[in-house]
């Protein structure tokens, strides 16, 4: 839904503009706020309500004047363009006419040519600022008091919306003259005033902070963000205090390019791109399609990324698959001088099952050090794991199921498996809402000791290097590559591969086609 008009209340059905009075001149004014009542009417209310704000402010820009202790203008509070004060005195203008009709004394005013004359000289720019300030000066005072412009006199600026007003009110003579004949179709024939476009309604902040918490609901809701958004949470708090305030609706393009840079000093090109960027651009695109925005300003704030240079393969070459996983297999802690143990057995588990496991499952590394005892099944004569979200994070948010090469079963997992604890197998977080992170922290242990052991070549990512590996070896086998994408939970390439299920058997006949890796 739209955000809240600024200074429109609803009272007990009725409408109010309302302006808070600022806490230095409430002893002047003697009221903390300000009120003009708009009536029952919605529509009607925001017709009247720019009016009603401008007298509203009027009132706080002449109590400004009276603690004023200099001559100096103060800057303007509301400030508008000269086009837009020169549209905003053509209205008051052709208000006040159409009241002063109502009045017996009307029949007798006629129009001044002198003044329509020095109106003409005004526009035409011929006028000294003296005979600018005797026609028109009183009309600047006003827009002054009202906190709409600070110009000086004498200034580009100040000639500038002089003539502006000049234009104003020979347009609105003109008007009147047409309504004297009983025209009142006429329209301004100035193109600043034709171009003028009239301030809009101001609105109340919209929290950036509440902003983000309604996206995370909305996204978690739809069965993505399963870790609650925790991970993009440093990003909107980095952005609120680069911004030093909270007000989604401030937020520029300029802005962001600005926080793009900045983010640019300490943080690399991809980070900033695929993670800060891409969490913003899609908060402000989400904002806009649930009209809580008027537009994004995020589109086309991007951070440019280096083309990597491969010099080889993604994947593990088959020796280097070997070492890893002998490396693996042959894992035993390390105790410190007094004989202890502090690593604990689940970090011990995943060190020596999480490789071989995903060599051959193509599975994503925290898909592994998620599992549970109980994702571990035997069906007929073969085990079979289950990737769930329920046991952490799953990125497709569905559940597979994989069988397991017999080569893991034949070094002893289902063994491991059936003597340990129920629940997770490589971490030990005993609430489920924690087992995404455990299987985060104990995927990176994983990844780090594999690079202490000096088994991993530069250039390769130590776990996705397996899904690399699974995806040629099953190309090289000439395996059905919808089976292979349904083992490794990759999307279908086509509508059509959405149509029928992999079966378990399908999938037994493709794992079975992959070799031994560790030889005895």
């Amino acid at each position: 839904m739209a955000g809240k008009i600024r200074h429109l209340v609803n009272r007990s059905g009725r409408y109010h503009a309302r302006i808070v009075v600022p806490k230095e001149l409430r002893a002047i004014i003697g009221k903390t706020e300000l009120r003009q009542p708009l009536g029952g009417d919605y529509r009607q209310a925001l017709r009247l309500l720019p009016s009603a704000v401008a007298q509203l402010q009027h009132q706080i820009a002449l109590a400004e004047r009276k603690i004023s202790t200099t001559s100096t203008i103060r800057p303007a509070r509301y400030p508008l363009a000269p086009d837009q004060i020169a549209l905003a005195h053509y209205q008051w203008r052709l208000e006040g006419d159409e009241l002063a009709r109502s009045h017996p004394a009307y029949a007798q005013i006629g129009i001044d040519d002198q003044l329509v004359m020095m109106l003409r000289k005004g526009i035409a720019g011929s006028l000294t600022d003296n005979e600018l300030a005797e026609l028109v000066g009183d009309r600047i005072d006003r827009y002054r008091h009202l906190g709409n412009t600070d110009a000086k006199r004498g200034t580009a600026e100040w000639r500038t919306l002089a003539r502006a007003l000049c234009i104003a009110e020979y347009e609105a003579l003109a008007r009147t003259v047409e309504r004297d004949e009983g025209d009142y179709g006429g329209r301004p024939t100035t193109p600043m005033l034709i171009d003028a476009q009239p301030p809009s309604l101001p609105q109340e902040a919209l929290s950036l902070k509440k902003l983000w918490e309604d996206y995370k609901k909305s996204r978690t809701q739809s069965g993505f963000m399963r870790d609650g958004g925790k991970r993009q949470d440093p990003v909107i708090d980095n952005l609120r205090n680069f911004l030093k305030h909270n007000d989604a609706r401030r937020v520029t393009k300029k802005d962001l390019l600005a926080w793009r840079d900045h983010l640019m000093i300490e943080l690399s090109a991809k980070t900033v791109s695929d993670v800060y960027l891409s969490t913003v651009r899609s908060l402000f695109s989400w904002a806009v399609e649930n009209e809580r925005m008027q537009e994004n300003p995020a589109v086309g704030v991007r951070q440019p990324k280096a083309r990597k240079v491969r010099g080889r393969e993604k994947g593990f070459t088959d020796d280097e698959a070997l070492a890893v996983l002998k490396a693996s297999q042959s894992y035993e802690p390390t105790a410190n001088q007094f004989g202890h143990i502090s690593e604990t057995p689940q970090n011990v588990a995943a060190k020596r099952w999480a490789p071989i496991l995903c060599a051959f499952t193509g599975a994503r590394i925290s898909e592994i050090t998620q599992l549970r005892k109980e994702d571990v099944r035997q069906e007929g004569d073969r085990w079979i794991i289950r990737i769930t979200p329920e046991a952490g994070t799953v990125k497709t948010g569905g559940y597979r199921d994989v069988p397991l090469h017999r080569q893991v079963v034949d070094l002893g997992f289902i063994d491991f498996m059936t003597t340990a604890k129920a629940g997770p197998l490589f971490h030990g977080a005993t609430d489920p809402a924690k087992y995404g992170t455990g299987a985060r922290v104990a995927s990176g242990k994983v990844s780090e000791w594999l690079r202490r052991s000096k088994v991993i070549p530069e250039g390769i990512q130590p776990n996705h290097a397996w899904r690399h590996r699974f995806k040629t070896k099953a190309s090289e086998l000439g395996i059905d590559s919808r089976v292979i994408d349904a083992i490794q939970g990759h999307a279908g390439r086509t509508a059509g591969d959405n149509y029928g299920d992999v079966t378990v058997a399908a999938k037994i006949r493709a794992i079975d086609a992959f070799s031994w890796i560790v030889e005895d």
